[in-house]
């Protein structure tokens, strides 16, 4: 992971929150087996099977999603749901979150970080986005891990509708295999830049404007 946030020039920036949004809500992906995407669907949110007490990562890189599951073809993760979450929701989460390693950018030291670590129940990760092949790109793609009261109100606040978008990965999918990247592409959500403040910015290690 890069130690510092900066600018990629005209395109992307390295790390930059990129998500199907709207006035109020942003989609995020996750993948699960069909016992718990089944339950998720028919109750409009998670419910058991799933397991509060584990940590939830939602991803708004949809590609990244696929890169993560396969394409929903990874065991555990054959079913792909897209869920809809309020922005306030995911404000509080940055707001309450801390980055999985250190960063000499947002903390002052090691004991700092793991200070804010041990009191956050939130992680936040940037790893590598990928393009419509799942290689890797320069730029980053934001993982919100969710634990604690975090998922409490994921589950009960946050979530405001969810779809399984299983076929939509299996077709383009299909259409990668087939050597039609720019139909796969055309498939996909359209992600564009999600604003946050600079306050999150800044909490989260993004990129500068």
């Amino acid at each position: 992971m890069s130690s510092a946030p900066h600018s990629a020039g005209p395109g992307p920036r390295v790390r930059e929150i990129r998500a199907a949004h709207d006035a109020d809500s942003l989609t995020v992906y996750q993948a699960y087996p069909a016992a718990i995407a089944d339950a998720a669907l028919a109750a409009g949110t998670f419910v058991p099977p799933f397991k509060r007490e584990r940590m939830t990562w939602i991803k708004p890189s949809f590609r990244w999603m696929m890169y993560r599951c396969g394409w929903g073809r990874k065991p555990g993760q054959e079913r792909v749901l897209a869920i809809r979450i309020r922005r306030d929701g995911f404000a509080w989460a940055l707001a309450n979150s801390c980055l999985s390693h250190p960063d000499g950018e947002v903390h002052a030291s090691h004991e700092q970080w793991k200070r804010q670590l041990a009191e956050s129940p939130v992680r936040v990760q940037w790893d590598p986005e990928r393009d419509i092949r799942l290689q890797p790109l320069p730029h980053r793609a934001i993982q919100v891990g969710l634990t604690g009261e975090a998922v409490r109100r994921y589950v009960e606040d946050w979530i405001l509708d969810l779809t399984d978008v299983t076929e939509l990965a299996h077709e383009a999918h299909s259409l990668v295999r087939s050597g039609e990247a720019g139909a796969a592409e055309a498939l996909l959500p359209a992600e564009r830049p999600y604003p946050i403040s600079a306050e999150l910015a800044a909490r989260i290690g993004a990129s500068a404007g």
